[in-house]
């Protein structure tokens, strides 16, 4: 069975990014977000209602990583570590069939510079290598052809689509499940 074992939160770096963990000076920018319809078109949650709400989710993010229910970073540029531009991060571990789901979102300001793609790469890589997941799987609208493209491009392969099965306002809407299978199991 797959454990999570990490005494310190990861915090991950690429060319041009830091992942690192929430901070509830992240409430703001994370608010906006997740308040910004442009950024939340194709995901599916509920808005926050203030920021208290965003205060508690953070923390509640955070409490997930202690008992190892989720592990989401903050996506930062490097040269403005304390600015959070997105997110990205594991939810639904499923510890006996050793999968996570992934997900993601990015302030639309820094849509189109390959950003998600370069976190999602590292991420993707800290999953099979530090977490020992052998599955990673993501659940998309089915009308969000970019992030359906990025997956694709980092080698996840559709593996159902699922009709009418998420309620969300007063309509049922349709998923498209992906999947990723650790190339070295």
């Amino acid at each position: 069975m797959l454990t999570l074992n990490f005494t310190n939160f990861p915090t991950l770096e690429t060319e041009r990014l830091i992942l690192r963990e929430h901070a509830l000076a992240d409430a703001d920018a994370l608010f906006a977000m997740r308040t910004n319809e442009t950024v939340m078109k194709y995901i599916d949650r509920e808005r926050p209602r203030d920021l208290l709400e965003i205060k508690t989710f953070i923390s509640t993010f955070n409490e997930g990583f202690e008992n190892g229910d989720n592990l989401a970073w903050v996506i930062a540029l490097k040269e403005n570590p304390n600015q959070m531009i997105g997110s990205i991060g594991y939810w639904r571990t499923d510890y006996a069939n050793h999968r996570a789901e992934i997900g993601y979102m990015l302030h639309p300001d820094y849509w189109r510079k390959g950003i998600i793609s370069e976190a999602l790469k590292r991420t993707i890589d800290f999953g099979f290598e530090d977490m020992n997941l052998h599955t990673i799987k993501a659940n998309i609208n089915v009308e969000n052809d970019a992030s359906r493209q990025m997956l694709i491009k980092h080698g996840f392969i559709r593996e159902a689509h699922f009709k009418q099965d998420y309620y969300f306002r007063g309509q049922f809407l349709d998923s498209e499940i992906y999947g990723l299978i650790n190339p070295n199991h």
